[in-house]
């Protein structure tokens, strides 16, 4: 073998190294599917829901053909897929083996082939696929000419190419997160963030039904025909109206940023197959807080269990994922929801309830969360007073963010919808139906308790106590909306009756009631939960 041939050996090209890692991510989708048949139905599924999804978009571009100012949308369609593709790295990067290059710096491979290689492995799968028909449907809705068409073909090469650098980019300069917890809290909390995105997508659309159709749209094509990839879908609509000087520059700003992206890509390659991770090392020189003493809000709170055990409940909330997720889905979606419908023109104060009763049921499965490790919690606990201090201070801690945040979630509604005759009723109201929820939570921890896996992925039951859960949960709302009945029955008699000027009293009469309500819950609990200790150890220790 001579010297040149040694070279080649040592040094593969990217026209040896590109099949390899298209076989390569062959294998990963072929094995992945071979671990469970459950994956595989998924997995299928998922297939025939985009294609179907696919095929609906393609049909609806075809059929605006022709309509004025469609290239206002398709411009904007092919900028959100681009933002799209750098967002989805950040929440499903372990969904793609491929997306973690650490898994490569023991080889011999240089940036410049392994960046053709991946990107071009990066052209398999539902994503890659789902993207290219929405960009060609979008081409064949815009393009009026054959010097359209001919400008189409570059147009969806380019949209292409640049999404799925976009992604590769971002999620090679970002690995190190990716790949920590805080990429895993990021990854659970995606479910929150699309499900918040979709309803101002859908409120998005109302707007635009109500403002003309796409005319509406022109002002921000206007901007976003200067931003790739969506200057290289606008070079489709410019073409066609004999505008071949800003086609090609469009074509031109597009071509240019693709060649960034591959630089930064490279560089972020580079940088991150050469240089060693610092993480162990920061750990190292950072001083331990565990030994900073009782300081900030371990010092705020109270001494002895009570203060112990509320710490451990903020600390769930703060570091584990799946805890953080229900929180912070409650949070947000406890606002958004009443926020939306005073938006969308037939908003009520009443839908304020949503905050309570999204943050009363984080007090259900208390014990769920604890998993296998409930057993040093069973050890401190000898008597029903040890499993009520439990309990309550688990509540004190829930109460701790529910409270003021129900005051200022049920205010601000009164102030966006105007209904300030109603706050002090609705709030009173809020307060009770969160105290009825603290009761039965403590209630349904004891009686119904399950296991969240905590593995990775997005089951928050194990699956053999999915039927358990929706009893707890259905349950408990059952009999809080039942606790909270003498007051509702109340509520409606001042309102038949019209005493509207007594309606203040439901406030300070709601707070005291649902006070009561979780007192009484909890006390109840206590007992039921040194009773049933090994049952609910041996329930939440199955996932």
């Amino acid at each position: 073998m001579n010297s040149t041939s040694q070279k080649q050996v040592a040094r593969p090209g990217a026209a040896s190294l590109t099949p390899v890692f298209v076989r390569l991510k062959l294998s990963l989708l072929r094995n992945g599917l071979r671990q469970s048949s459950g994956r595989k139905a998924v997995y299928i599924t998922s297939i025939v829901l985009v294609a179907l999804f696919t095929a609906l978009q393609l049909l609806g571009l075809t059929a605006l053909r022709g309509t004025a100012h469609l290239a206002a949308l398709t411009t904007l369609l092919a900028v959100v897929l681009a933002l799209g593709w750098a967002v989805v790295p950040l929440f499903f990067a372990s969904g793609d083996e491929t997306l973690d290059p650490t898994r490569l710096v023991m080889l011999p491979l240089r940036p410049v082939p392994l960046v053709t290689a991946l990107l071009t492995a990066s052209l398999i799968g539902v994503g890659p696929a789902f993207t290219f028909a929405i960009i060609v449907g979008s081409v064949i809705a815009t393009a009026h000419g054959a010097a359209a068409a001919v400008v189409g073909v570059f147009a969806v090469v380019l949209t292409l190419l640049v999404c799925l650098a976009l992604a590769r980019a971002v999620a090679t300069a970002n690995v190190r997160l990716l790949t920590s917890r805080r990429g895993r809290d990021l990854a659970v909390l995606s479910g929150l963030i699309i499900g918040v995105g979709m309803q101002f997508v859908s409120l998005g659309v109302r707007k635009l039904g109500a403002a003309g159709g796409l005319h509406a749209l022109v002002p921000v094509a206007d901007v976003l025909r200067w931003v790739p990839p969506g200057s290289a879908m606008d070079a489709v609509r410019a073409a066609g109206d004999g505008s071949y000087g800003a086609a090609v520059a469009e074509l031109a700003l597009s071509a240019g940023a693709l060649a960034l992206l591959l630089w930064w890509w490279q560089r972020s390659l580079t940088r991150l197959m050469t240089a060693p991770d610092s993480s162990t090392l920061q750990a190292a020189t950072q001083p331990d807080k565990a030994r900073a003493g009782r300081s900030g809000l371990a010092g705020a709170l109270p001494a002895g269990r009570t203060g112990a055990v509320m710490l451990r409940s903020l600390r769930y909330i703060w570091r584990d994922p799946k805890t953080k997720t229900a929180w912070m889905s409650s949070l947000t979606l406890g606002v958004l929801v009443p926020m939306l419908n005073a938006a969308q023109g037939h908003g009520s104060l009443y839908f304020a309830f949503f905050a309570p009763a999204l943050l009363g049921m984080q007090m259900y499965n208390q014990f769920g969360q604890d998993t296998s490790a409930f057993w040093m919690v069973l050890q401190t606990i000898a008597s029903p007073r040890d499993a009520y201090v439990e309990l309550r201070a688990r509540a004190y801690a829930l109460s701790l963010i529910a409270v003021p945040y129900v005051l200022i979630a049920v205010t601000g509604v009164a102030a966006v919808t105007g209904a300030w005759r109603s706050l002090p009723e609705v709030l009173g109201m809020s307060f009770a139906m969160l105290g009825a929820l603290l009761g039965t939570g403590a209630m349904t921890s004891a009686l119904f308790p399950y296991s969240i896996p905590q593995g990775s992925g997005f089951k928050n039951v194990a699956p053999s106590q999915v039927g358990i859960a929706w009893l707890s949960l259905f349950g408990g709302l059952i009999a809080g909306a039942v606790i909270c009945s003498p007051l509702i029955a109340l509520t409606i008699w001042l309102h038949v009756s019209g005493e509207f000027g007594q309606m203040w009293i439901l406030l300070p009469l709601g707070a005291v009631y649902g006070l009561g309500a979780a007192w009484a819950g909890l006390r109840l609990a206590g007992p039921r939960v040194v009773a049933r200790l090994p049952e609910i150890l041996l329930a939440v220790s199955k996932g």
